[in-house]
C-alpha cells in the first residue's frame, strides 16, 4: 500500500506547487473512513483509492483529482457525508466525489430497456467536469488488476462491462495505454483459454523470432542517427486482445497474422515525423494499403500520428507508429494529457484547452440534458462513443454491436444463430434494402424471416463477423448432409424396389454393422456422397441377395426413362431387375432438395435423354445419353443413376447449352449471330472467337435455353443463314472422378 509520504512525492514530481496540506488530510480522512474495511483480496480496503490515485499520478493529474481520487469510495461505503467532504475539502471536490458516488450506483449491464437511461446518467454525472470520468476510469482499471480475486461469475460480468463500455471510453478520451490494459484484462476473464492460446503462441513467436525486436530498434535508431534525427525507438508484440480481435474480424488462424510486432518512432518536431517516415520506407518495401497520415487529419479524440506498415528484418510484417513527444502525450493519456499541471491556468478550464474530445463530450451531454429518451440518448452517445464499431437497432430498441463493414446478414446471426440462418431479406430504416447493405451508425434492421431457409454458402465470404461465418459454415455442412441424405435415401428406394426386397430403416439398422456406419444417417449421406454404392447396402441388409447386374455379364439392362415430352425412350444402362421407371429420380434444374449439376460444357436440357452419374462427394451428375464422356463409366454399373425430368410448368426455367459454330469472317457475323438467338428469345451468357482462317472463325457460344425444341428452333435458323458454315452442339465433355 502506498504510503502517505509516496503519495506527495509522486504528485509533486510533476507539480512542485503542490498543495502538500491537502493531499495529506485527504490521506489521513479517508484511512480514519474506511478503517478495517477488508477487500475480497483480503487487502485493507483503503489499499484501493490509494492505488486509484496512483495510477492518476502517472497522468499527471491537478490536486483536486488526486484528493477526489482518494475520497472517492467514502460517501458510498462509509459513514462519511457529501456535506462533510464539502467542508472539510471544498465545494469543488465534493462534486467530483458526488459525480464518481453517482456512478458507482449505476448498473451498465442491465436489460436492454434500463441500459440507455444508465448510460445517460453516466455521462451526466461528469457533466460538470470530466475529472469525474478520468477518475472513475482509474477506479475500474484497478479494480480490474485486482479481478481474480472475485467469484467467477462476478468476474465474467465485471470484464464484459468493462469491455462494452470503460474500455471505448477510455479509447474516445484517446487514452489508448488505458484502453487496451483494460482490454487485456477483460479479455483474460471472458475467454481465459483463448487468452492462454495466444499467449503460448506469442511465447513460441518470440522463441524464434529472439532478437528480433532488438535488432530493429537499434537498426532504426542508427539510421536516424545518422541523418541528424534526435529519435527514441520503442518495440513491443502486440496484446493478445488486439491478436484476438484481428483474428475474429479476418476470420483467420495465429498462424495467418503477419504484424505481430509494433514500433513507435518519437522525434522532435513534425517535419522530423515526415523524414523518418522516408527513412523507414527506404530501409524496408512498405505495404501497400497499410498508410495513414494521422497528423495531417488527426482523429476525433484528438490522436496523431503517422502509421505504416513494412517489410523487415526475416520477412515479418512490422507495424510503425511515427509521431513527436507532444502527439504520444496525447496518445497514452488523451485528454488527461492536456490536463499537465500549467502554472496560472484555473482548475475548472485546464482540460478545455486544445481538447476535441472535451468538446465532442461536452456537445454529447448538452444535447442528452435536453431529451429525456433513452433511445435518443443511444444514438447520440453510444453510436459516437465506439468509433471502430457499428451500432444498430432491433425493431425492439434492442442494441447490436458490430464492427464496421457488417451487414444485416451479420446482424442477423449477432441477433440470434437461428434468425441468420432463416433470413431472407431485411429492412434498414424501414425500408426494403438488400442483405448486403453495409449498415451504419444507427440504422434500425429488421430481418425477414422464411422457415426451412437455409444460408447460402457464398454468404460466409460476405460477412465480416466471426460468429456469423461459423454459424453459416455449420448451418451448409449441415444442410449437405441432408441433401447427400436425401439422396441417398432415394437411391436407396429405388435399388431395393429393383432388387423386390422390402426396404424399411429397422432393417438398415440391422445392417449397420456390417455396413461400419454407427447411424443411418451415416449410411445414407455416404449413399448420396457416392462413398457407398447401394448394391453394397441391399447386400449387407440381405445377405443371401444375388446381384443380377453381376450375374449377366456387363451388368447392363433396358430400363425407362421418363421425359418432358410424356414419351418413353429406352436406353441401356446398368440396373436391377425390373421396371425402375417409376422410381426414378425427378430432375427439375437446379434442384436444391438434391445435390446435383448437370456435366459441362452445355449440360442438358429438357427432351435431352439423361442419365446420372454418382459422383462421389459431388452429388449426382447429369449427363445427355449421347455425351462421349459417358463412356468413362461403362465399367461402374453402381454409379449409374436412373433420373428424369419433372420440369414446372408454371415456373419455368432456362437450361445451359453449347453451340460450336463456324462462320464467314466479315463484318456483322456476329451481330446475325446473335439477332437469331434473340428472336428465338434465348439468352447469350457467353462467346468466344478464333480465327480458323483468313475466310472463316469459330465461334462457342454459350446460351440459355428452355428445353430441346427450343434450341433446336435456334440451330435450324443458323444454319439457314448464309454467314454460318457449319452448326454442332457440345455436350458433357466433364472432368471425371
Amino acid at each position: 500500500m502506498i504510503r502517505q509520504y509516496e503519495l506527495v512525492e509522486r504528485v509533486k514530481r510533476y507539480n512542485p506547487k503542490t498543495d502538500e496540506g491537502l493531499l495529506n488530510r485527504a490521506y489521513v480522512y479517508a484511512m480514519m473512513k474506511h478503517g478495517n474495511q477488508k477487500r475480497a483480496s483480503g487487502d485493507l480496503f483503503f489499499s484501493h483509492p490509494l492505488e486509484v490515485a496512483a495510477i492518476l499520478t502517472d497522468m499527471k493529474l491537478d490536486d483536486a483529482t488526486i484528493v477526489a481520487a482518494v475520497l472517492h469510495d467514502t460517501v458510498e461505503d462509509t459513514d462519511a457525508t457529501l456535506e462533510e467532504i464539502n467542508q472539510s475539502f471544498g465545494p469543488q471536490i465534493g462534486a467530483l466525489v458526488d459525480g464518481l458516488t453517482k456512478i458507482k450506483r449505476l448498473d451498465l449491464v442491465s436489460k436492454e430497456a434500463a441500459q440507455g437511461e444508465n448510460f445517460r446518467k453516466l455521462l451526466l454525472a461528469i457533466a460538470e467536469d470530466v475529472r469525474v470520468l478520468l477518475v472513475k476510469l482509474a477506479d475500474r482499471l484497478h479494480n480490474m488488476r485486482t479481478l481474480s480475486f472475485m467469484r467467477p461469475d462476478k468476474r465474467v460480468r465485471i470484464a464484459q462491462e468493462t469491455l462494452d463500455i470503460y474500455a471505448p471510453l477510455a479509447g474516445r478520451m484517446g487514452i489508448q495505454e488505458m484502453r487496451e490494459e483494460l482490454e487485456e484484462l477483460s479479455f483474460q476473464h471472458i475467454n481465459e483459454k483463448a487468452y492462454s492460446t495466444i499467449n503460448k503462441h506469442l511465447a513460441d513467436l518470440t522463441m524464434k523470432n529472439e532478437l528480433l525486436i532488438e535488432q530493429i530498434v537499434q537498426e532504426l535508431t542508427e539510421k536516424l542517427d545518422a541523418t541528424g534525427i534526435n529519435s527514441k525507438v520503442y518495440g513491443r508484440r502486440k496484446r493478445p486482445y488486439s491478436i484476438w480481435r484481428k483474428m475474429e474480424q479476418r476470420s483467420v488462424s495465429f498462424e495467418q497474422l503477419s504484424d505481430i510486432y509494433g514500433f513507435r518512432i518519437i522525434v522532435e518536431k513534425i517535419d522530423e515525423c515526415y523524414r523518418a517516415l522516408g527513412i523507414v520506407h527506404t530501409t524496408w518495401p512498405m505495404v501497400p494499403g497499410r498508410y495513414k497520415d494521422y497528423i495531417s487529419t488527426p482523429k476525433q479524440n484528438d490522436y496523431r500520428s503517422i502509421h505504416t506498415t513494412v517489410i523487415g528484418p526475416r520477412r515479418q510484417r512490422i507495424e510503425l507508429q511515427i509521431r513527436t513527444k507532444a502527439m504520444d502525450e496525447i496518445a497514452e493519456f488523451g485528454i488527461a494529457a492536456h490536463a499537465l499541471y500549467k502554472e496560472g491556468v484555473n482548475d475548472k478550464d485546464y482540460l478545455t484547452t486544445e481538447s476535441s474530445s472535451y468538446r465532442w463530450l461536452r456537445k454529447t451531454i448538452d444535447l442528452l440534458a435536453e431529451n429525456e429518451n433513452p433511445d435518443e440518448f443511444l444514438e447520440h452517445t453510444k453510436l459516437e462513443l465506439f468509433q471502430d464499431q457499428v451500432f444498430c437497432f432491433t425493431p425492439k430498441g434492442r442494441l447490436i454491436a458490430l464492427p464496421k463493414g457488417a451487414t444485416p446478414i451479420d446482424f442477423a446471426y449477432a441477433v440470434h444463430t437461428d434468425v441468420g440462418n432463416t433470413a431472407v431479406g431485411c429492412k434498414v430504416n424501414h425500408s426494403m434494402a438488400p442483405l448486403l447493405t453495409e449498415l451504419q451508425n444507427g440504422d434500425e434492421v429488421e430481418i425477414v424471416l422464411s422457415e426451412g431457409q437455409t444460408p447460402p454458402a457464398a454468404w460466409e465470404a460476405l460477412v465480416v463477423t466471426g460468429k456469423a461465418r461459423a454459424a453459416i459454415r455449420r448451418a451448409t455442412r449441415a444442410a449437405a448432409r441432408r441433401q447427400y441424405a436425401g439422396l441417398g435415401r432415394q437411391i436407396l428406394e429405388r435399388a431395393f424396389e429393383r432388387a423386390e426386397k422390402a426396404f424399411s430403416d429397422e432393417k438398415l439398422t440391422a445392417a449397420l454393422p456390417r455396413l461400419a456406419r454407427s447411424s443411418i444417417a451415416d449410411v445414407l449421406t455416404a449413399v448420396g456422397r457416392g462413398e457407398m454404392f447401394s448394391g453394397d447396402v441391399v447386400r449387407a441388409v440381405y445377405p443371401d441377395y444375388k446381384d443380377g447386374n453381376k450375374a449377366n455379364g456387363d451388368g447392363k439392362g433396358s430400363i425407362l426413362l421418363n421425359l418432358a415430352s410424356d414419351h418413353v425412350v429406352k436406353v441401356d444402362i446398368p440396373t436391377f431387375d425390373g421396371d425402375a421407371g417409376a422410381g426414378a429420380i425427378p430432375i427439375r434444374g437446379l434442384n436444391r432438395d438434391i445435390p446435383v449439376r448437370f456435366a459441362g460444357p452445355g449440360g442438358a436440357i429438357p427432351g435431352d435423354r439423361i442419365v446420372g452419374i454418382l459422383s462421389p462427394g459431388e452429388g449426382v451428375i447429369i449427363y445427355p445419353i449421347q455425351s462421349p464422356a459417358l463412356a468413362a463409366f461403362d465399367n461402374e454399373p453402381d454409379r449409374w443413376i436412373d433420373v428424369r425430368w419433372d420440369i414446372d410448368s408454371d415456373n419455368r426455367a432456362r437450361f445451359p447449352a453449347r453451340l460450336k459454330l463456324q462462320s464467314l469472317n466479315e463484318p456483322g457475323s456476329l451481330a446475325q449471330i446473335a439477332q437469331v438467338i434473340a428472336d428465338h428469345d434465348g439468352n447469350i451468357d457467353s462467346v468466344a472467337m478464333k480465327r480458323r482462317t483468313n475466310d472463316f472463325t469459330d465461334v462457342t457460344i454459350d446460351l440459355g435455353v428452355w428445353d430441346l425444341k427450343h434450341l433446336n428452333a435456334v440451330i435450324s435458323e443458323l444454319r439457314a443463314k448464309r454467314i454460318i458454315s457449319r452448326v454442332e452442339r457440345i455436350t458433357g465433355y466433364v472432368d471425371q472422378k
